[in-house]
């Protein structure tokens, strides 16, 4: 593979290594692993023997076995573990506290052979890979019994075994309060995707937008973001009202019930959210200023890539959308977890970025448990590439930073 270089926004879908990087003599292998509640998941382990530290880097919705940090890792010493969940690409089947399940059979099996792990989320991955230390931290007793929608999940027969360091890597908040601060929420009417409030539309030139860059009043911002939870309450609300049908028709259930009835009890309810990038912060650059473009991860302009099916949280179940994209019901928030961290933290802010802002990273900085902590700012995008033409990649600068903060924390 090349290494990355400077690309438009809108082709930004993932950061890969540079295969010349990777050291001499790695042995690659790949494991099938069985959860605790019987979901089949696989692993890659890259090692070249003798490691004493496992570095681990998962996604809950991406398989990430050429994540461009894995060569740098393994410079640092350690072996590295890229994992994939039981619902990697499936955002309607994705639940964060099953996925802790995944993440337990990946360290569960880990442990046997390593002395030392290391969590390292990157992007998404620090808000399932945050909620799995919560939940590892704690006695089993403790531990979450059930999703937000109600189903029952065994984190308390599961080892959980704690991590020993954490490595945030362009950590977002958690992808519910990334989906509501991207929600458009002049949507009038939910069945009907191109609606329109004038009054909260984002892209009016009345409103203060412009294609080179918006420019949005404070009342505008205040008006948007409240309107963006009552958008959210909105969903989670009609979420749980598909699940209270579907629970009174199992409940009323009986050898008399009518086909209908049957098929009511059976139903598993798929719905749209639409229009899901509208975060005002990728318009106007003067909200949360960095030296990031114009533009949100998906692209520039907003009158397509507010209406494609590309984006965050496009088609869920009220299941997926409670424990993964509600930014008040979902658990799996980095922000809310970050108090429970106990274990050494690391940091990587890319100063570009279109997803991760600083007051967002500033409050999880803060929020952290951990009196060990360090942080790296680097010039890129959210993938860690270069901004502009001709830069130089963050990619390699992160990793390096991560090594250079590990050399006296990994046990050798």
């Amino acid at each position: 593979m090349n290494a990355p270089q400077s690309i438009p926004l809108a082709g930004l879908r993932g950061a890969q290594w540079n295969e010349s990087d990777l050291p001499p003599g790695l042995i690659t292998s790949v494991h099938s692993l069985t959860t605790v509640d019987g979901a089949n998941v696989n692993g890659f382990l890259y090692r070249r023997g003798g490691e004493t530290a496992v570095c681990c880097i998962m996604h809950p919705r991406e398989i990430l076995a050429t994540h461009y940090l894995v060569p740098e890792l393994l410079k640092a010493g350690a072996a590295v573990w890229v994992q994939a969940s039981r619902s990697a690409g499936n955002d309607t089947r994705l639940e964060h506290e099953l996925a802790l399940l995944d993440v337990d059979a990946g360290t569960s099996f880990l442990k046997e052979r390593y002395d030392q792990i290391v969590l390292v989320g990157n992007s998404g991955g620090a808000g399932l890979y945050a909620y799995y230390t919560e939940q590892a931290n704690l006695p089993p007793e403790q531990r979450e019994t059930r999703t937000p929608a109600g189903r029952p999940v065994r984190l308390a027969e599961a080892p959980m075994v704690r991590p020993d360091i954490v490595v945030m890597v362009a950590p977002h908040p958690g992808q519910g309060i990334l989906l509501m601060n991207s929600l458009d929420p002049s949507i009038v009417d939910e069945r009907d995707p191109v609606s329109i409030d004038p009054v909260l539309f984002p892209f009016s030139l009345a409103n203060g937008f412009k294609p080179t860059g918006a420019s949005y009043a404070p009342e505008f911002v205040e008006r948007y973001r409240d309107a963006q939870r009552r958008r959210v309450e909105t969903i989670d609300a009609k979420a749980r009202e598909m699940l209270r049908l579907r629970m009174a028709a199992r409940k009323g259930l009986t050898d008399a019930s009518s086909d209908a009835q049957k098929l009511t009890a059976g139903w598993q309810h798929l719905f749209e959210v639409a229009r899901t990038d509208a975060d005002l912060r990728n318009w106007d650059l003067s909200l949360d200023p960095t030296d990031r473009l114009v533009g949100s991860l998906w692209g520039t302009d907003p009158f397509k890539t507010n209406m494609n099916g590309v984006g965050f949280g496009r088609a869920c179940t009220p299941e997926s959308w409670l424990s993964t994209w509600s930014g008040l019901s979902s658990r799996a928030s980095v922000l809310r977890c970050a108090p429970a961290i106990a274990q050494p933290t690391f940091v990587i802010r890319y100063t570009a970025d279109a997803c991760v802002f600083p007051r967002d990273l500033d409050a999880i900085w803060k929020a952290l448990g951990t009196k060990d902590k360090g942080i790296a700012v680097i010039r890129g995008n959210h993938h860690g590439q270069p901004v502009l033409a001709g830069e130089p990649s963050g990619q390699a600068l992160a990793g390096q930073a991560i090594r250079k903060w590990l050399e006296d924390k990994l046990v050798t």
